[in-house]
């Protein structure tokens, strides 16, 4: 069994693209077209709601999808025109652009336009239509471009669609003050509903044990594979009422992580696709990126090449980064440097081995083109907060490496709890330690997650020396682990060069769904005591950020609601930390 997130949690308690559209499309593809067409007088809904997304200066992409109701002697209509509508006031009186376009049966009925000759700095109205038919009136906003004094962005991760509902949008989709909303990934999870265990039994999938009792069983069954399948999944997510009032009220700027294409995904496969079954890895890829585009209102040319860069004006530049499909190595697995000693039988670890791997300057997270692509706008870059937009924790997160081998075998090592009162036993009383527990405190600490940027040091070396030597105010976005963090990014000598915020998930369970007796307060303190840079955690509740953004800091809320698996909900602050301009440290 590869030792990964979840087992540690666990254990502590380019294919080629031409030609493919990347405007319209949808579920329930069909390759039998009519050559019927949709009128006035045909019905139709927007029952997949609207949306608007990439934001800049002077232009904004709006979304939707329209769906034909086809009764049962007709045909699908081969195309339907469109119109839109961009306006200045919520009454759609003040039309400052509008348009048509035709979507068509082979894309499935989703549209995308990118509406331009917008004002800076400007809330607009929006909405859709065709003959009678009306779409709601979704609100979006264009960028800053001078005299910026505040930004505030809602940052969101890992929306797992049985897991429960989606209140965290629902918060975040009744305020007023935020600007744009940030997706770090994990928008759609891949998995079916069910899954078979080690004793062959058929069990639900991941989180989704309440799937059932909650009306919220995936669509389709099974794992989605084919672009019929990831179609298919994210317009049922679509149809959630909490996510379509997040996006009709605000525009979001999104990335992909691992779960929109397949868990743990590399650049030449994933740990949760087996190609003997399911067909070429490229093939699979091809088909979740292309589904991601048609299904989410992102700008792009090339679909595997999801990296861009987003300016408030003179106050903040933010980077949309990659950590997955476009450069991503496969990852390390610690089995690889597991030794055994032949005399006992004692196992450790070849941590000159292993170091040197995780260093090793040839394996890459962002690949070469968009590592040099992000420190080239670093540099151009004259804004006062540089934010990266992304995945997966940069901080370094080191545990006691008898801990981690205790894990990978739990005849190797000692458990977290034995650690601790050892670490303890040193502080209250260290003449009192013996020579094994002294043998165990001297070994080094070690990543946890090799998924993580912790996987690939090389790779984040080079970003925070670019950081460092550019002299900017660099604070790190971070999803992917369901829990919340807040960490300096320190260099491998130590020197701390900027701030990392992670935000909790959206649905998916955090580590109380592994831990289920620990406490979380005690918990939390343990992770602070052993990781150097860890400066907060909370591992145990559902929630987002809310990023404020100034000339003198930036500042980080982690709103929690309540309860995702109740119908109701309420919604606090857990915690709010900040990052002076200049301080390179939380505060």
């Amino acid at each position: 069994m590869p030792f990964n997130r979840r087992r540690f949690i666990k254990g502590v308690g380019g294919a080629a693209v031409t030609g493919l559209s990347l405007g319209m499309v949808g579920c329930h593809h069909d390759n039998k077209h009519s050559t019927q067409s949709i009128t006035s007088d045909n019905v139709v809904s927007f029952e997949h709601g609207i949306a608007s997304g990439d934001p800049l200066a002077d232009k904004v992409i709006l979304w939707t999808r329209v769906t034909p109701v086809i009764k049962a002697s007709e045909a699908k209509p081969s195309e339907i025109k469109v119109q839109w509508q961009i306006a200045e006031d919520a009454k759609m009186s003040k039309v400052v652009n509008q348009g048509s376009v035709t979507t068509t049966a082979r894309q499935d009925y989703t549209v995308k336009v990118d509406a331009d000759g917008l004002k800076p700095a400007t809330t607009y109205y929006y909405r859709f239509s065709v003959g009678d038919t009306q779409s709601r009136i979704g609100r979006t906003k264009t960028l800053p471009v001078t005299n910026v004094e505040q930004v505030k962005l809602a940052v969101f991760s890992c929306a797992n669609y049985p897991a429960g509902y989606f209140h965290v949008y629902a918060d975040a989709a009744r305020r007023d003050d935020i600007d744009v909303c940030v997706h770090l990934g994990d928008y759609i999870y891949e998995y079916g509903r069910n899954t078979v265990n080690q004793s062959g039994e058929k069990v639900p999938a991941y989180a989704s044990t309440n799937a059932s009792k909650l009306k919220r069983e995936v669509m389709p069954e099974t794992e989605i594979v084919s672009i019929q399948d990831y179609r298919l999944r994210h317009a049922q997510y679509k149809t959630d009422p909490d996510l379509q009032a997040l996006h009709e009220r605000i525009p979001m700027i999104a990335v992909w992580d691992d779960h929109e294409l397949s868990n743990d995904t590399f650049k030449d496969g994933a740990e949760n696709h087996q190609p003997d079954v399911e067909g070429k890895w490229d093939t699979r890829k091809l088909a979740a990126v292309t589904a991601y585009h048609e299904w989410l209102p992102t700008r792009n040319q090339v679909p595997s090449e999801i990296y861009r860069r987003f300016d408030f004006g003179s106050l903040l530049s933010l980077y949309m980064l990659d950590t997955r499909v476009v450069g991503r190595d496969k990852q390390l697995d610690y089995q690889k440097y597991v030794t055994i000693d032949v005399n006992t039988g004692a196992m450790g670890l070849d941590a000159a081995k292993f170091t040197q791997a995780i260093y090793d300057k040839n394996r890459h997270l962002l690949g070469l083109k968009q590592t040099n692509w992000l420190v080239e706008q670093l540099r151009n870059s004259n804004a006062t907060w540089q934010l990266l937009g992304q995945q997966i924790l940069m901080a370094r997160m080191l545990m006691p490496a008898p801990v981690i081998l205790n894990i990978v075998n739990p005849k190797a090592g000692i458990d977290l709890a034995t650690y601790l009162s050892i670490a303890q036993k040193a502080q209250i009383n260290p003449a009192q330690l013996s020579a094994t527990e002294q043998a165990i405190l001297a070994q080094p600490s070690i990543p946890y997650n090799l998924d993580a940027w912790d996987g690939y040091a090389a790779a984040r070396e080079l970003v925070l020396n670019a950081a460092k030597s550019l002299n900017k105010n660099l604070v790190v976005l971070s999803g992917d682990t369901h829990n919340a963090w807040a960490s300096n990014l320190t260099t491998k000598d130590g020197e701390s060069v900027g701030v990392e915020f992670a935000t909790s998930s959206v649905s998916s369970p955090g580590f109380e769904e592994y831990l289920p007796n620990a406490n979380p307060q005690q918990l939390q303190m343990a992770l602070i005591q052993l990781v150097k840079d860890l400066q907060y955690c909370d591992t145990h509740q559902r929630g987002y950020m809310l990023i404020t953004v100034t000339a003198e800091q930036c500042q980080s809320d982690w709103i929690f609601v309540s309860d995702i698996l109740k119908p109701t909900y309420s919604s606090e602050v857990g915690k709010t930390l900040y990052s002076k301009v200049g301080a390179n440290a939380i505060s």
